[in-house]
This record gives structure tokens, sequence and C-alpha cells, in this order.
């Protein structure tokens, strides 16, 4: 008997990782990656997470609908983000969510089966 993982996830799925970074199919994100239900985008993510603000995600923010939150990957352990940058979010109706990267990476894939509406913004591991 062989047993399958059904895949009905729409959009990009996160494989792996490779190195510091992640794979998304055949393509390495070394220095971090922003990712919604529409595509995969490399991300220049900034080297301390006190200076995440929300202009430094682009357009990550702007999908129609609306993402319900952003899965905010930390790096290689699970650190708070700026207070302003969440506020900033919720003052728009998106959630953030953080955790280490590597979970954020395996929540994209149960998140986006589940066919929920977000977007994530991944650090280097």
């Amino acid at each position: 008997m062989e047993l399958r993982r059904e895949e009905i996830a729409s959009g990009p799925v996160i494989t792996g990782f490779a190195g510091r970074g992640f794979r998304v199919g055949e393509r390495v994100f070394a220095r971090g990656l922003l990712i919604d239900p529409g595509g995969v985008t490399a991300w220049d993510a900034p080297a301390d997470i006190a200076l995440l603000t929300p202009a430094l995600l682009g357009d990550l923010l702007d999908l129609d609908p609306s993402p319900e939150f952003l899965l905010l990957g930390t790096g290689a352990g699970l650190v708070q983000p700026p207070r302003a940058f969440v506020r900033a979010l919720e003052n728009r109706g998106i959630g953030v969510e953080a955790m280490d990267s590597r979970a954020a990476a395996r929540a994209w894939g149960v998140l986006r089966q589940e066919e929920r509406q977000i977007v994530g913004a991944l650090m280097p591991l």
C-alpha cells in the first residue's frame, strides 16, 4: 500500500532548506523570501529583526483579498518583531504570527492546504 499526501494548496510550496535559505521547487532563496499564494520573491531580509518595517515587505500586503495575517519567520530562533511593526500591520487588519523560520516554512504548507489567505516573510536561518 502506498500513502500519498494530497496537495490541495495553490501557489508556491516551500519544499526544504538549503544552507541558511529555503528551497521552493528548484530555486533556493538564500537571503530570505517573501511568499504569497501567487508567488515567491527573493527578499533581502534585514540583518536584525529590530530593523523590520512594513516598507521592507514591498507590496506583499497589498493583495486582494487582503491577507488574514503575515507568517513571519524570524530566523534560527523566535524573536519578537518590533511592536511598531505589529501595530502597523494590525491597523491594516492584518495579524502577525512570528515563529522561527523553519517552523514558519512548515506552517506555510499546512495553512495553505487549509486555503488560508496568508502571506509570509521568512528571514534566513
